[in-house]
């Protein structure tokens, strides 16, 4: 079935809308688009004196034509109170996608909340608590104050430990800077919360723990440096799919060779050719398609490792490297420490890792070639790292990041155009907190802490570990426990009398309860146990700042009200400090309570200026007024000036040679090889057929949240894919669309099978974190010595539950590849 939108018209942007900034909120490519706004009554004219565009739209426009929008880029929205037209659609302008739009952000109008025209009506509009056997409607005073008091209880009886807290750490959507300060501000300001978690990890830490130990931050370079470098090396990330605008404007230029009159202007001289890449990664993706069409075969190395041998492979490139004298001697003696010592720990021979990852000695060899084997001339390859969570959620994670880390920093890429070493990223970033350091490192294994028992009180802000957590069979049925023992003494007590219910409560928390509460700007799985949901806004609702993956900042506008009485999280996060010192002072903590103070903000802006401007690098040159005359394009942190009422950016960090250490120099780090790290993979490797590998696909966001009523959607995606080789699926008696369940000790979940004749035998490939079949039921608990999760090493046996269903028969099943144009 073909998905229409049954739209035959759409009306004129006239030529006196509203015109805001806007950065797509999804993924962390932050493409630059343009919300047009104006009264529902009317629409503009075809004359160019009529229509934003300026042409004359009587006649037939040009095949690119920037007077244009799809129906996906319109909606009718609340702004003010008053009904309005909202149109929000690339602007080619923006340096970061030139005037591209993804199938995400292209539908952001289409996925705004409207009454009008029904689409996101699952959106939050008003506090729910738990009252006569179900969540109620009620107001933000009377939610906030049973928070308040239920969590002042617990951290009179348990002390602040007692308070567990899940939060967003990203920019866009829900994130950004003005709403991690506001939740940091309460929960390192205000408390010293250690029992916290990351929405997407058990544990409150950094992915990229190596890469800053060293002193390497880990969005390094700028987006122009895929379109300079001579050697992209791409591990774990599938770009096509999952950073698509930043693949397509910025690194097919370099695979098809039309970047390099750029490339002769910043290098003179030296020898300049289209890009050859590397990708390592057990599956063959539709970014190895896409590079071998666009630079052709010859120029792509896909090294298809064994899963989980990544470090192996980067100590036998650094090794060979070294042997073949192509370091950069100069760069590592100014700039670094420990090459030496790094150098003979990590040795690993071409043939040793051969045998490890699979792979044969002469790709290993070709790619320590391409990575950095001198050119023409003897001019140095410039070669830029691109990392995500393949390595990231993979095997012995923080070594193997600083082991490709190492590779980077001894072949001089660091600093210098056309390198990088960098993280490709989810979200958008957006972090302003208060220091985190009372957390301690190992912070705490939070999902594992409230199996246990622990904790009275859990706060839980854009986060749905349901399906975004390890172990998530385990965890979900002992939260449901520990919750419903709180839902039944609530379903006790008088609903009007706070004290007794406060003290029912308190009882059921002593028996092993848990008290919920649930922050989101939609109903989520884990929302389901909460006893408190309170409604958030989202990026367009609020102004609201981040960041995208080469660190540049922009404002995006309010442009619409939230649905409701949704506010936005850091004036939640205000609101919630205010009722907490109302109570703290009322109970005579007069001590407690005034570490509550200055959270008396009335907008996001003053949030803003709280925090990210008083308190980051270069964040005093920073305002709203200055970001919203930079439009979509901004500035790339951090900020150094402000010339001419502009800001003056960094376009690379490290050009200086001067890293984030101590001494100023980056630190090699020892990464010796050490097998499957996590508790219990060795074991379930040899005891399951498959490796049921994860990851995502390009036209779901994250966890799905807001694609569950979407029929676009849910009409490609009803249920979770599982891509497997033809001939296991024959083995098993399965045809395309048929239901399967996936299986360990861990735990179980279903999927839909897809044939995929390019999958590796006994290697399947599963949608991440889909509400119809969560792929983290069979991942063990197992995480690193860090507390970062190993998601993708996880084996599994797999078994037919049905036949194709009615919900499936539309679907294609064709090869998402596609074939380079006839010559």
């Amino acid at each position: 079935m073909a998905y229409k939108r049954q739209i035959g018209r759409l009306p004129i942007i006239p030529a006196d809308a509203k015109e805001h900034n806007v950065v797509c909120h999804y993924c962390i490519v932050g493409c630059g688009y343009k919300a047009y706004s104006w009264d529902a009554r009317y629409e503009g004219g075809t004359a160019a004196s009529e229509n934003k565009f300026g042409v004359d739209l009587a006649a037939q426009q040009e095949a690119e034509t920037a007077a244009w929008y799809a129906p996906s880029m319109y909606n009718t929205v609340r702004q003010d109170g008053r009904d309005v037209h909202l149109v929000i659609k690339p602007d080619k302008e923006c340096v970061v996608n030139s005037g591209l739009g993804s199938v995400r952000g292209a539908r952001m109008a289409e996925m705004s909340y409207s009454r009008q025209r029904n689409t996101q009506l699952q959106r939050l509009t008003d506090p729910l608590v738990w009252r006569y056997g179900q969540l109620q409607p009620t107001s933000w005073d009377d939610a906030l104050d049973l928070v308040a008091r239920v969590t002042a209880a617990v951290i009179d009886e348990q002390g602040e430990d007692g308070l567990f807290v899940s939060a967003f750490d990203h920019g866009g959507a829900g994130g950004g800077y003005e709403n991690t300060w506001g939740t940091g501000k309460l929960y390192f300001g205000a408390m010293k919360v250690k029992n916290i978690r990351i929405h997407n990890r058990p544990a409150y830490n950094s992915e990229v723990h190596a890469s800053r130990d060293m002193g390497v931050g880990e969005l390094n370079n700028c987006y122009e440096d895929a379109e300079l470098a001579d050697t992209i090396v791409a591990v774990g990330t599938n770009a096509l799919e999952t950073q698509t605008n930043y693949f397509l404007n910025h690194w097919v230029p370099n695979l098809r060779g039309t970047s390099l009159a750029k490339k002769q202007a910043e290098f003179g001289n030296e020898p300049v050719d289209r890009a050859r890449i590397i990708i390592v990664d057990p599956r063959r993706t539709v970014t190895v398609n896409a590079c071998e069409v666009e630079a052709g075969k010859d120029n792509v190395l896909h090294l298809a490792i064994n899963s989980g041998t990544d470090l192996a492979l980067f100590n036998a490139l650094l090794t060979h490297v070294a042997e073949k004298g192509w370091t950069d001697k100069a760069f590592i003696d100014a700039s670094t420490s420990d090459f030496d010592k790094a150098l003979a720990a990590n040795r690993m021979t071409v043939g040793e890792a051969a045998q490890i990852t699979g792979l044969a000695a002469e790709d290993i060899v070709r790619a320590a070639e391409w990575i950095a084997g001198p050119k023409e001339g003897g001019a140095r390859r410039r070669t830029m790292f691109a990392y995500e969570k393949g390595l990231i959620w993979g095997n012995d994670n923080y070594r193997t990041n600083g082991a490709l880390v190492n590779l980077a920093l001894a072949t001089g890429n660091i600093g210098r155009p056309g390198g990088g070493c960098v993280r490709m990223g989810g979200h958008q970033e957006g972090y302003s907190r208060p220091s985190d350091a009372h957390v301690g490192r190992p912070a705490a294994y939070v999902d594992k802490l409230l199996i246990e028992g622990g904790g009275g009180v859990h706060h839980v802000w854009a986060c749905d570990h349901y399906k975004t957590t390890l172990n998530a069979m385990e965890f979900k049925r002992v939260y449901k426990k520990r919750t419903d023992l709180v839902k039944d003494a609530m379903n006790s007590v008088p609903y009007g009398d706070r004290e007794a219910m406060v003290a029912a409560i308190m009882g059921a928390i002593r028996q092993g309860g848990l008290f919920s509460v649930d922050v989101d700007i939609v109903p989520t799985k884990i929302g389901e146990a909460a006893h408190v949901i309170l409604p958030a806004a989202t990026s367009g609702e609020m102004n609201l700042t981040s960041m995208n993956g080469e660190r540049r900042m922009r404002l995006t506008e309010r442009y619409m009200d939230p649905p409701g009485q949704a506010m936005p999280d850091c004036l939640i996060a205000a609101r919630l400090a205010n009722h907490l010192e109302r109570v703290f002072r009322a109970a005579g903590k007069a001590e407690v309570a005034d570490k509550f103070k200055g959270f008396d903000w009335k907008s996001e802006e003053d949030a803003f200026m709280d925090g990210y401007h008083a308190h980051e690098k270069g964040g005093a040159f920073v305002t709203y007024e200055r970001l919203r005359a930079m439009g979509t394009n901004g500035f790339q942190e951090p900020a150094v000036a402000v010339e001419n009422g502009r800001i003056v950016g960094t376009k690379r960090l490290y050009a200086d040679g001067k890293f984030s250490r101590p001494d100023g120099k980056a630190q090699f780090m020892e990464t010796a090889w050490r097998g499957l790290q996590a508790a219990g993979k060795e074991a379930e490797r040899e005891k399951f057929a498959f490796l049921i590998n994860n990851g995502r696909t390009n036209d779901v966001w994250q966890s799905a949240y807001l694609d569950v009523e979407n029929e676009f959607v849910m009409d490609r995606w009803p249920y979770p894919f599982i891509e497997m080789n033809p001939d296991d699926m024959a083995e098993l008696t399965l045809k395309e669309g048929d239901l399967v369940e996936v299986y360990n000790d861990n735990g179980s979940t279903q999927a839909m099978a897809y044939p995929t004749p390019t999958a590796r035998r006994k290697q399947a490939f599963m949608l991440f974190a889909y509400p119809a079949g969560v792929q983290g039921n069979v991942v063990s608990a197992g995480v690193n010595e860090f507390i970062i999760p190993n998601y993708k090493q996880t084996w599994g046996n797999i078994r037919k539950i049905a036949d194709a269903p009615e919900g499936v028969r539309h679907l294609s099943f064709k090869s998402p590849e596609y074939p380079a144009s006839p010559a």
